[in-house]
């Protein structure tokens, strides 16, 4: 059973949020970073990196602290309001290409041990006791994570309904997207929607795997404190098909001493290739991997064997990396390596192109996207991905919505 609850959030004013809210402070640049900053005193940025005034840096533990005494100074200044009750909330967010809503919900960290809430990626234990830490310490997470769940009729038709009312935010932002949020506050619908995920055997983790983690630890060390918010964490749950999954592209910085023809020759024992010359050539189906090298593009068509494969061996990010990047480039650890570096796959063909042009790498390769159903496949045989095997969307807003701990 996929058991969910609602939860009194923490949430912008409403004539402030759109000036509140921001994305993952990783995607900034640093200029516009000092820009918002410096210009916006109503950032989440400066909630999540309150030692920018001073220009300083300083211990995770300060900064933690920090992050908690800012953001109680946001509550105090009416900046941040908190719901009068427990609530769910729908949340639409429309970008230039894509559309994708999903509901706003507490989901169970007993579901995640018991493994109703499946995975499919690895966590690295210190970023999850980083995380586990910061959320000890700021007693409040904003970055839910993204679950997907079975596509519904009946569900999709009520999201359709409730879309019609009119909702508590409707913004847009500097990135061209339209953020939309309903408060699902009745009791009739919030009965309904926890009584309808609960007859689903089991959701999906799509993004968010060190967050579910840091939260089961959380829960583990802290549950004698007896905070009911323990006992769950924020999710944005999503139907299968709403989901853009894309692939996650590699450039490697050498070709581990082979020459471009030793390389090429090597590469013929498991890949028909096929030289594209100048053409932007990108796979088209699973089993194709597309090549740039020495200033040519190229098809790479990989060779079946009659030999059974088990789900794992037979995907893109796996194939490429026992038949290529392990045993060819020496790529060993795909985490940590330094001579390895990723490319999401919404991000154009010719941005691979450029720095590989530019010397910084010698060689990249772009893969086909993997869809909902292999991830699933590999959660329910409990099995885990290469890193860095997808790049999921969508992505949230920080500063939209608190769950406090």
């Amino acid at each position: 059973m996929a058991k969910i609850i609602p939860f009194k959030a923490v949430r912008p004013a409403e004539d402030k949020v759109s000036l509140v809210t921001c994305r993952n402070y990783d995607d900034y640049s640093q200029a516009e970073l000092a820009a918002w900053l410096n210009f916006n005193p109503y950032s989440f940025l400066h909630v999540i990196n309150p030692a920018y005034v001073h220009s300083q840096k300083i211990s995770w533990d300060k900064r933690f602290k920090g992050v908690a005494l800012k953001f109680q100074d946001f509550k105090r200044d009416s900046i941040f309001v908190t719901e009068e009750k427990p609530i769910f909330y729908l949340y639409e967010i429309k970008t230039k290409t894509n559309s994708f809503t999903g509901i706003l919900a507490g989901t169970s960290v007993q579901d995640y041990k018991d493994n109703h809430i499946k995975k499919h990626e690895d966590t690295l234990q210190y970023r999850v006791e980083l995380f586990k830490e910061y959320l000890h310490q700021t007693r409040f997470n904003t970055e839910p994570v993204l679950i997907t769940y079975p596509d519904s009729i009946e569900l999709n038709t009520w999201i359709s309904l409730k879309k019609k009312n009119k909702p508590l935010y409707c913004f847009s932002t500097t990135t061209r997207e339209k953020h939309t949020l309903w408060k699902i506050d009745t009791e009739n619908e919030i009965e309904w929607l926890k009584e309808h995920f609960d007859a689903i055997p089991d959701l999906y983790i799509a993004d968010g795997h060190h967050r579910s983690a840091s939260a089961d630890l959380l829960h583990d060390e802290d549950k004698h404190l007896g905070n009911p918010n323990l006992d769950h964490f924020l999710s944005f749950l999503i139907a299968e098909s709403n989901v853009k999954i894309y692939e996650f592209n590699r450039v490697i910085r050498d070709l581990n001493q082979h020459s471009v023809e030793d390389f090429l020759k090597l590469l013929e024992e498991h890949f028909i290739i096929v030289s594209k010359q100048q053409e932007l050539w990108k796979p088209t189906e699973k089993g194709e991997f597309g090549m740039y090298l020495n200033g040519s593009f190229y098809a790479l068509f990989f060779k079946k064997s009659n030999q059974e494969t088990s789900i794992l061996e037979n995907l893109d990010a796996q194939i490429l990396y026992d038949y290529v990047l392990h045993p060819i480039l020496g790529i060993d650890d795909l985490r940590n390596d330094e001579r390895i570096d990723y490319i999401p796959g919404k991000q154009s063909i010719t941005i691979i192109k450029e720095i590989i042009d530019e010397g910084a790498f010698e060689i990249g390769f772009t893969l086909f996207p993997i869809d909902v159903n292999e991830i699933k496949s590999i959660a329910d045989a409990n099995l885990i991905m290469p890193p860095k095997s997808t790049y999921i969307e969508p992505k949230f807003r920080s500063g939209l919505v608190v769950y406090e701990l």
